[in-house]
Order: C-alpha cells, then sequence, then structure tokens
C-alpha cells in the first residue's frame, strides 16, 4: 500500500502518491489499488545516494573531492 511505502521512505503519502503520478517510481495497479513492489523502494532509494565528500583545500577555492573516488 502507498501508505506502508511512505513509512519506510519516511515521507507523507501525498510525495509518494507525486512521484507515481510522476511516473519517478515503478508501481502496479489492481484496478483501483496500487502497490509498490519493495524491489521499486530499493531501486528508488539507491537511485537517491549521494557519495560523501570531504573538503580537500590546499589553497583552492574550488576543492571537493570525493570519498572512495575522485572529482574532475
Amino acid at each position: 500500500m502507498v501508505g506502508q511505502a511512505a513509512e519506510v521512505l519516511g515521507t507523507t503519502e501525498r510525495f509518494l502518491r507525486r512521484l507515481i503520478a510522476e511516473r519517478r517510481i515503478r508501481f502496479v495497479r489492481l484496478g483501483r489499488l496500487v502497490r509498490i513492489p519493495e524491489s521499486a523502494l530499493r531501486e528508488f532509494i539507491a537511485a537517491g545516494l549521494v557519495d560523501s565528500v570531504t573538503l580537500d583545500c590546499k589553497g583552492r577555492a574550488a576543492c571537493w573531492r570525493v570519498v572512495g573516488g575522485s572529482a574532475e
């Protein structure tokens, strides 16, 4: 159910219904019912993950470095 999915994401039903309306998350419609598979929630969360960064300044103004990688 949309309510349960909203709880998992820590958001409101209204936000989740907007994601559905904008087709930004996978869902299944069974007549009037809307279901969101757990795999769709995991994919949505994974797509929104952002790598952490550390400040690596050695006299430069723009000096961000991605942790575990390198910034261009």
